[in-house]
């Protein structure tokens, strides 16, 4: 296995924003229902928000190939720590 490269992580962090968006664009059902008008239940709307709370600590986590040392540098996890804390309080 190989180190990811600058832009890997980028993409990475990159689809990690996407994330953060689901979950504070829809942070209760009622407004997920009115603006995507869609016909999932409240429990289905929580299983997506907690796979994206979930993809979010997964991101964090990521190690070099040394398996100790985080991937991450100078970036901020400011927006992600608030979508974590956010979605939690939603599927808990």
């Amino acid at each position: 296995m190989e180190e990811k490269t600058a832009d890997e992580i980028a993409a990475i962090f990159s689809a990690a924003g996407d994330s953060v968006t689901v979950i504070n664009t829809d942070a209760n059902f009622a407004a997920y229902g009115t603006r995507t008008g869609s016909s999932d239940t409240e429990a289905e709307w929580k299983a997506m928000i907690r796979r994206n709370t979930e993809h979010l600590e997964i991101i964090k986590a990521y190690k070099k190939v040394d398996g100790t040392t985080s991937i991450w540098g100078s970036e901020s996890f400011t927006a992600i720590d608030a979508a974590i804390t956010t979605g939690k309080a939603i599927y808990s």
